[in-house]
């Protein structure tokens, strides 16, 4: 067997072989290849190989009005560093009231990004076949990462940051246990103690998730628990409650406040997460460049907004800079629509009022939506710096309901073969109605969708939608009606 191949795999490469020629006798193999490299330019569904951005960026660096301050929860006043030393270290301290455009990565986090980053930019070729629509659809997938999702991005830095300033044990909140395994994974590359309050309906909806955190040797408790005050006061109220984001949030802060050798971790919503997240952004800048497109729409779907941050921030630069004009769509969850049915309003980012106040689109704080399988969309408010991004008329919002979001994830899994987490399949919906309204218009629109993760360990809610048995829950309006009524309207 006479084999003479090229060296067809190299890191951060990708070559298509041209073809392969096989020639047999009856009394011998004689195996004979005709290999030829096609170039990157002709591989037509992935984007080429890119470098790791050595930067994050920072939007609120170039917004022409800058955001509202978040406000001590007891003072109302504008919010000191030293007011967040409690929670946080010194590091995430300044990027958080940064106003600067870059902020260098450091040589530590960049080395453990290189596991999985750059991540792919993907033409849905299938997909569009299958909508029989003459829009060009690409989707930013973030699904290869240890944890599978975007959130590695925000966790190892954070990681790494406390464990240069020696703190030994952090604390945090997840829903859907993207961000709690990402943390934990994060935490265990770096030798950190981690502890995790997880949403109740995830825990229970989601064991897998709870496994990969304990596997990276995180302890996790269900949300409420009877660890805290905060947990131990909703149990009173309802020892069924099915938790909350904002419970959980609640949870991890008081014991993060009260253990002075421990500091607390935030999967979204704050500036320091949506900075780290950028990094999605810049990269699809390039591959988008690669592919000669330009995108007209670009979507994501938003519960406290780090993956639709991180896609669309570099893109709203560059928008700024009259570079390219797209349409930028936010995608809720019917059950927890905090822009569509929200108030744009200063509001604890806990249930228990504990966190500063923070203006953003909020449905109140103790308003503890229904039980969605998207568990890490339950959250009653959205990232400040989105919903300022909001205000200032540079994107939009909609909400869809989970049967609808489910469907265009089976027809997106049966053409493209990625099975999406259930928080992605809102920014496939949106993108499937998008390309079907191009079919019916003719236009030849270029859409870009956030691809946040993988939904591996979420296949019971799979199970529930080919059964059957799912469905859409929504909410009443007296139950937000009463929840904004507990806004703090002394600074709304």
């Amino acid at each position: 067997m006479a084999l003479s191949l090229p060296n067809l795999y190299t890191k951060g490469d990708a070559y298509g072989i041209k073809c392969l020629e096989i020639k047999t006798k009856p009394s011998q193999l004689n195996l004979s290849f005709s290999c030829r490299a096609r170039p990157k330019a002709a591989l037509s569904t992935r984007s080429s190989s890119i470098d790791v951005p050595r930067q994050w960026y920072n939007l609120v660096a170039d917004l022409p009005i800058k955001p509202p301050p978040p406000l001590h929860p007891k003072t109302f006043q504008p919010i000191k560093p030293e007011d967040l030393s409690p929670l946080f270290c010194d590091g995430l301290i300044k990027q958080e009231a940064s106003v600067d455009q870059f902020i260098d990565i450091p040589e530590e986090v960049l080395d453990v990004y290189s596991l999985w980053r750059p991540t792919p930019l993907i033409r849905a070729k299938r997909l569009e076949k299958l909508l029989d629509t003459p829009a060009r659809i690409y989707y930013k997938y973030e699904g290869g990462s240890p944890a599978g999702s975007h959130k590695p991005n925000s966790a190892v830095p954070q990681a790494w940051y406390n464990k240069m300033e020696g703190v030994k044990n952090v604390v945090t909140e997840t829903g859907a246990g993207q961000w709690g395994s990402a943390l934990s994974f994060a935490c265990s590359l770096f030798h950190i103690n981690c502890e995790v309050w997880q949403v109740r309906a995830s825990f229970d909806q989601k064991p897998y998730r709870r496994m990969m955190m304990q596997t990276w040797g995180a302890k996790v408790h269900p949300s409420p628990s009877d660890l805290t005050e905060a947990g131990r006061t909703i149990l009173q109220m309802d020892p069924s409650s099915p938790g909350s984001l904002g419970i959980a949030i609640s949870e991890a802060v008081e014991v993060a406040a009260t253990n002075p050798d421990t500091k607390y971790c935030l999967g979204s919503v704050l500036n320091h997460v949506l900075l780290h997240q950028t990094v999605i952004g810049e990269e699809c800048i390039k591959q988008m460049g690669d592919f000669g497109e330009t995108p007209d729409v670009i979507i994501g779907c938003t519960g406290g907004g780090s993956n639709f941050a991180g896609l669309a921030f570099p893109f709203i630069r560059e928008k700024l800079k009259g570079k390219m004009n797209p349409l930028i769509r936010a995608v809720e969850p019917a059950a927890c629509p905090s822009f569509t049915k929200g108030v744009y309003a200063y509001d604890y980012g806990d249930t228990a009022g504990m966190t500063p106040l923070m203006k953003m689109h909020t449905l109140g704080h103790d308003f503890i939506p229904d039980p969605i399988h998207a568990g890490g969309l339950r959250y009653h408010g959205m990232a400040p710096l989105i919903s300022h991004v909001y205000e200032l008329g540079f994107m939009e919002a909609i909400s869809i309901p989970q049967t609808e979001c489910f469907k265009g994830a089976i027809q997106f899994a049966r053409s493209e073969g990625l099975i999406p987490a259930p928080e992605p399949t809102h920014a496939i919906a949106a993108t499937i109605r998008e390309a079907l309204r191009c079919k019916e218009t003719g236009e030849s629109k270029v859409i870009l969708m956030a691809m946040c993760g993988h939904g591996h360990f979420d296949l019971s809610s799979y199970d529930k939608y080919l059964q059957g048995s799912m469905v859409d829950l929504t909410f009443s309006e007296e139950k937000i009606k009463a929840s904004l009524a507990k806004i703090p309207q002394r600074v709304s």
